[in-house]
């Protein structure tokens, strides 16, 4: 039986890509609607950079390709202000996983988000931050390692279409200076501003019940440790 071809990784970096099409396609397929961006949001965002318009906010995109299929896709911000990278969407298409281009992916991502930090801040990157549903197996995979604090809190991603409303994920944080096993309620809290603010470009995250509803939670609380693994049991396909 002949060998699969092994998927080529690659950073998206030009508006008019055919790679954001299939890209945001595939992402169609796997999350729900309430849960994805427009495409055009990925298309404005790479505009941005080819006008030379960044500053310490770094959005990137990052395809798995066999031959001119894409077969993966992952996306992911810098943050300057917090020295933090978010991985965004991560998703393979079903007849490739098990070939570990999610982890290939996810590296990638890591690897450029350092490279921001470096350019940046000249300094070592700090944390990651992701925010996933509590079944997904990724999560799971990324915890029984040990590597990520999957935080008990109730986090909300902001409505992301008309229509739509905010929806209940996990946020998991991940530290590259010291493991963690608890986070504060203030680093948290600027966290939160920053994703819905900056990322979600959001002008006013206090007038919006979601947002106003964690900041109460936090409001009570000054150390957020980790959900019990129980909680995260569960199967979901996006990686």
């Amino acid at each position: 039986m002949a060998a699969r071809p092994r998927a080529r990784i690659r950073e998206v970096i030009r508006s008019t890509d055919p790679a954001v099409a299939s890209g945001h396609e595939l992402l169609r397929r796997t999350f729900p609607t309430m849960e994805l961006v427009d495409r055009s949001e990925w298309r404005h965002s790479l505009r941005e950079r080819e006008a030379g318009l960044w500053t310490d906010i770094q959005w990137h995109l990052v395809v798995a390709e066999v031959g001119r299929r894409v077969v993966g896709v992952a996306t992911g911000n810098y943050l300057g202000n917090v020295n933090t990278g978010v991985i965004g969407y991560l998703a393979v298409v079903p007849d490739a996983r098990g070939l570990r281009i999610g982890p290939r992916l996810r590296a990638r991502l890591l690897s450029l988000f350092r490279r921001d930090a470096i350019r940046t801040r000249r300094e070592p990157l700090g944390a990651v931050i992701g925010e996933v549903r509590a079944d997904n197996p990724w999560l799971r995979t990324l915890v029984r390692r040990g590597r990520v604090l999957p935080l008990d809190f109730g986090y909300l991603q902001p409505r992301l279409r008309r229509g739509g409303r905010a929806v209940s994920l996990v946020l998991y944080y991940e530290s590259f200076d010291r493991p963690r096993r608890r986070l504060s309620a203030r680093l948290l809290r600027k966290l939160l501003y920053t994703l819905w603010r900056r990322i979600y470009r959001i002008s006013r995250p206090l007038s919006h019940p979601a947002f106003r509803k964690m900041i109460a939670e936090l409001d009570r609380r000054r150390i957020i440790g980790p959900i019990s693994f129980p909680r995260l049991h569960g199967g979901h396909p996006n990686a």
